[in-house]
């Protein structure tokens, strides 16, 4: 590299010295093109030159000696971020770092989650066997001090068969960030109502949340496209132009919730609300053939210590003309809990669950509520951390439909999950 295009570079530095000292350089004499930009560097000790009163303009120089300049420069609080990024390696050699770059590259987190799962359900609601790969990739972009973004690309591999069948989907996309002293999230996240007992899902819309000891939380769009779950099984359904009957999917495209909290003690304390609207994604059907659904939630958690939990919640669900099971509950019983990051720890839950119809929307368990009309029964569940970030988990469910329907489903699940 020669000297002349370090003074191209050096004169972008933005180097200025309150006052030049007499020219240090022998081979640079008044005249010459860059004696004034040479003058500022050297008086601001940016160049010293090669010891021997001379400036050696038409000399190669390293990459080292350039690290060196950029450094100095650095150094007096000159604004070098592209030749700093250029001559990193050598600047790390030198023992300079680069905050500037280092905050940079901070700005960006990539993480992910690959999980296994295999699954195998009893009579009644969809028998047989299934088993997939899921892969997630987790984007998380830091905007400025208050706002940050999250992005989720998510790949799903059926392994039943040879078909090689599988999907990959942007499934989030969302800003965190604060409005005054509200805590705002909009885009497209996830979110569970009434601990996944209402809903578990993606969720495209705007949330804001208040307080700390005593938390409100509210948020208004659309649940996810497959979210209607038991729903769409009993009460869609249509004729299409030809008199044939088709079974439209239905999707909440008007949904409102808010959540409040609070602590007393060891007990944690909760009420919920959501109101739910529906429309179809087929032309055959006209009309709405669900009513807006309206749920209320009641919740009750008590720690006796850091690993022993119960917790209750009551659940009321409602809708214009319908007189069938609108209650429900569910209890819960967990000790301890599997982390990833701690080799060895491990976790019970069992859980016990009368729900009626209208009082879920689309369920967090991974047994097959959503294949009922209304159900009862328990689950019981554990986890263990093999090694670190990597959690396995299995999990037992025997559910029936309440009333004379007599179907039944019984469900074990399987996983392990890896972290990165």
């Amino acid at each position: 590299m020669k000297k002349s295009l370090v003074l191209a570079m050096a004169m972008a530095l933005g180097v200025t010295a309150s006052a030049y000292a007499a020219n240090p350089f022998s081979d640079v004499p008044a005249g010459h093109w860059a004696y004034d930009s040479i003058n500022k560097l050297a008086a601001a000790g940016v160049i010293e030159g090669y010891g021997d009163s001379t400036f050696g303009g038409d000399k190669l120089m390293t990459r080292y000696e350039m690290a060196q300049i950029v450094a100095k420069a650095m150094a007096k609080g000159a604004n070098v971020d592209k030749l700093a990024a250029e001559f990193a390696d050598e600047l790390d050699n030198l023992g300079v770092r680069v905050a500037s770059l280092e905050k940079k590259a901070d700005n960006v987190k990539i993480t992910g989650e690959v999980r296994y799962h295999y699954v195998d359900n009893d009579k009644d609601v969809e028998p047989g066997y299934a088993t997939a790969l899921r892969s997630r990739i987790w984007v998380n972009g830091q905007i400025n001090d208050d706002w940050k973004y999250t992005g989720m690309l998510e790949n799903n591999q059926n392994l039943k068969d040879n078909a090689g069948n599988e999907d990959t989907k942007f499934q989030r996309a969302y800003v965190n960030g604060k409005l005054g002293g509200l805590a705002v999230q909009a885009g497209r996240y996830h979110k569970k109502l009434a601990e996944g007992n209402v809903y578990d899902q993606r969720f495209d819309g705007v949330e804001v949340a208040y307080g700390k000891d005593v938390k409100l939380v509210a948020g208004y769009g659309k649940a996810a496209a497959s979210s209607a779950g038991h729903i769409m099984n009993s009460y869609v359904s249509g004729k299409d132009k030809n008199g044939k009957d088709v079974i439209s999917k239905e999707y909440a495209d008007d949904v409102f919730y808010a959540d409040l909290t609070g602590k007393v003690g060891k007990l944690n304390l909760g009420v919920g609300y959501s109101k739910w609207g529906f429309e179809h994604d087929t032309e055959a059907v006209k009309a709405d053939l669900t009513d807006d659904i309206t749920i209320w939630t009641a919740t009750a958690n008590y720690a006796f210590d850091k690993n022993f939990k119960l917790g209750a919640m009551y659940l009321n669900g409602d809708t214009d003309g319908y007189d069938g099971d609108k209650d429900g509950y569910v209890v819960t019983a967990s000790y301890k809990g599997a982390k990833a990051a701690k080799v060895g720890s491990w976790g019970l839950v069992a859980k016990y669950y009368d729900q009626g119809t209208l009082t879920y929307i689309d369920h967090t368990m991974n047994g097959k509520a959503d294949k009922m009309d209304d159900f009862k029964g328990y689950s019981v569940a554990a986890n263990y951390t093999f090694a670190k970030n990597i959690v396995g988990q299995v999990e037992y469910y025997d559910l029936e439909e309440k009333g004379d329907s007599n179907v039944k489903s019984k469900t074990l699940w399987s996983q392990v999950v890896f972290t990165f």
